[in-house]
């Protein structure tokens, strides 16, 4: 095999090995969304699996006495030599390290927003918390209570009272 049809299967190898596809299909809320994310699933299964079996294998050698038999030996040497002669240059990879720093740069980004997107959502489901306790203990609450919770508000009705501003 070539050195860069094994660097492909390798690569899409250990792809398979570390994607997590139950736990990003666990994510997904809408059918369009899953119908999406098996349609890319289905895609990458098929290109792994044509990586894996178009690129993994060596070609069969070539039976240069079948061909002696039928064509005659002066043209099967003529082609034999010709065969010989073709030197496949290997691949020389320019691409990655072109993009892999920006790629590593994304990925730090990446995790920076996860976890910014983290503390978000702790923040917003503590607010829906105390939203849905405030509104469960809003029937029986007395001012006092709420103005507890909300020192700011208490602070602001104080002063209002305090300068005559009624509000009209």
């Amino acid at each position: 095999m070539s050195g860069a049809g094994k660097k492909i299967v390798d690569v899409a190898f250990k792809a398979s090995r570390t994607i997590d596809w139950d736990g990003m299909a666990k994510l997904l809320v809408s059918d369009e969304a899953r119908k999406e994310f098996s349609n890319l699933r289905r895609a990458f299964d098929e290109v792994n699996s044509q990586l894996q079996t178009k690129f993994s294998q060596e070609p069969e050698p070539i039976d240069w006495d079948f061909y002696r038999k039928g064509i005659g030996s002066r043209i099967v040497a003529m082609y034999k030599e010709a065969y010989e002669s073709i030197e496949i240059p290997k691949y020389v990879d320019t691409v990655t390290p072109e993009y892999k720093p920006k790629f590593d740069a994304l990925l730090v980004e990446l995790k920076e927003a996860e976890q910014k997107s983290l503390k978000e959502s702790e923040r917003l489901e503590k607010e829906i918390a105390d939203v849905q306790e405030l509104k469960q203990k809003l029937s029986t609450m007395t001012a006092d209570e709420y103005f507890a919770k909300h020192p700011e508000l208490k602070k602001k009705f104080d002063d209002e009272i305090r300068n005559d501003y009624w509000g009209y």
